[in-house]
């Protein structure tokens, strides 16, 4: 799970990932709109079905957002490029800054709205499910020449050990753990996965793994709604696995992460073209 400062650009992800953006804009054009107050609200597969974006309370807001993300992937605007053209907009509307707002329960709240660190999360946690979600739709419509998939992390000394430990492991496209644990696994998650056929698998020695027994679920808290005390929880897929070193690991996504972006997606783009 990368840390760094640097965001890759949706032109860097269409090199990384070795597709245009058809598939991504696609998805992002499929959702609808979600009004939320705190991002616990709407984790996992919700996110595949609407855009959310915590304290954004009107659906032009939303919709102004949905379209600057939509040009970033169509056009490869670097997170400056995004910024600069999305801010002035923000601002017209008055969501930048530290505010006070008012929430649906009538509670007062000073809250942050717009900012470069907001905005820098909107950008890369979409767009890299987005373009996610297009890579495993592509994937999934050559399962019959390549029917294994690999996890891929990012060798440097920012990845987390468990991402590290997942890195060139090989399941079958069907294998439980990818209904859950397909990147972005969480923030900054740089991780992708690659499509093998049979004859890839053997020429380099790979081996095909299940994760039959292996798989679990559990609850984490995600922090405490300070309107009303309650302590928020949300579900997490985790792994057990072992490093290069023959060590126990155990891999977990993130809150929020724990499912396969563009679930169905591919069943929708194949409609849409037999109807083309």
């Amino acid at each position: 799970m990368a840390t760094s400062s640097k965001m890759p650009s949706p032109a860097d992800l269409k090199a990384m990932f070795g597709m245009e953006p058809e598939n991504a804009v696609a998805f992002m054009k499929s959702k609808g709109y979600a009004i939320t107050w705190n991002w616990q609200e709407m984790l996992d597969q919700a996110h595949d079905q609407a855009l959310t974006v915590a304290k954004a309370m009107n659906l032009d807001l939303l919709s102004d957002i949905r379209g600057a993300l939509e040009a970033a992937l169509q056009d490869g605007q670097t997170l400056t490029q995004f910024i600069k053209a999305l801010q002035p907009t923000l601002e017209s509307q008055g969501w930048w800054g530290k505010q006070v707002i008012v929430d649906s329960n009538g509670g007062a709240e000073m809250v942050q709205l717009g900012s470069p660190r907001r905005l820098k999360t909107i950008y890369q946690t979409n767009l890299q499910s987005a373009y996610m979600a297009g890579r495993k739709a592509s994937m999934e419509e050559t399962t019959d020449t390549h029917p294994y998939w690999m996890y891929i992390a990012i060798l440097d000394g920012k990845t987390r050990p468990s991402h590290r430990a997942l890195h060139g492991q090989v399941f079958r496209h069907d294998d439980p753990i990818w209904a859950a644990i397909f990147p972005p696994n969480g923030f900054n998650c740089r991780c992708r996965v690659v499509a093998l056929s049979e004859a890839a698998v053997k020429r380099r020695g790979l081996k095909v793994v299940s994760s039959e027994g292996r798989m679990f679920t559990e609850t984490v808290e995600t922090g405490t709604d300070k309107r009303t005390g309650e302590i928020r929880t949300a579900p997490v897929t985790g792994i057990r696995t072992t490093d290069a070193a023959g060590k126990a690991i155990t891999f977990r996504t993130d809150p929020g992460f724990n499912h396969a972006p563009g679930t169905g997606l591919a069943e929708m783009l194949k409609r849409k073209r037999a109807a083309a």
